[in-house]
């Protein structure tokens, strides 16, 4: 690849997580509405009800709580280079010991480190640029956007979180609804999970049967448990 289809690549890279964990989420999320509805005997109007609402809700706190987290990441790692541009220039000698040390422990030989340590101090961003990587311990995100991730993982939950109410929706027989959600759900889960390879680095049906079975327990969990809540409450909706 050229350059810049390279980065066009990394850049479009940075927001496969965003898409492969909000779709993971929106579509758990929805369906266990629906299983929980299923399993309390709720009405197809209200199951759409409760699906949209909570597919709304939790896809937009879903966007803001990433959007805020990296956006906290970004700041907390601008804060730290500032006051580390700050030391570089109030207290050199100082934060070229450090560099020395950096070098020592490298296995840098002696006779090369003070000419290593011009190089690198020549250069005020490269000094920085080492102390926040060795010294702090900190890999900078230069590329994130914090409300474009928010954005993405909004989208992406509520476009596959709609699905499993896609049967109910269209006003699929009522005796099937629950049945084609089900396999949809299903479907959808193994596609979003094997594609997490592209984050973990696993394999696709490992990665996709994992995802098929957490999502299957979660909606197993909310069918007996709107069960359960059903008769002991005597609901009848």
């Amino acid at each position: 690849f050229s350059h810049s289809e390279k980065i066009h690549r990394t850049m479009h890279g940075l927001y496969i997580g965003d898409l492969v964990y909000g779709a993971n989420d929106g579509i758990i999320t929805t369906f266990a509405v629906i299983a929980g509805s299923a399993g309390a005997s709720l009405s197809p109007g209200l199951v759409i009800i409760l699906g949209l609402a909570t597919l709304i809700a939790d896809g937009i706190s879903m966007g803001l709580s990433n959007y805020l987290a990296i956006r906290s990441k970004l700041d907390y790692q601008k804060q730290e280079r500032k006051r580390e541009e700050q030391e570089v220039e109030q207290f050199p000698e100082q934060e070229r010991r450090e560099v020395s040390n950096i070098l020592e422990r490298w296995g840098i030989p002696d006779e090369r480190i003070e000419e290593t340590l011009n190089i690198i101090t020549s250069d005020k961003k490269r000094w920085v640029d080492l102390m926040m990587r060795e010294e702090l311990g900190i890999i900078e995100d230069s590329l994130k956007a914090p409300i474009k991730h928010g954005l993405i993982t909004t989208s992406a939950f509520i476009v596959a979180g709609i699905l499993p109410l896609t049967p109910y929706m269209l006003g699929v027989a009522s005796k099937s609804q629950f049945v084609v959600s089900l396999i949809a759900t299903g479907v959808t889960l193994f596609v979003i999970g094997a594609t997490r390879t592209f984050i973990t680095g696993t394999k696709w049906f490992r990665s996709g049967m994992e995802m098929l079975l957490v999502g299957s327990l979660a909606a197993l969990a909310a069918f007996f448990v709107g069960g359960i809540v059903k008769n002991i409450f005597g609901i009848s909706l």
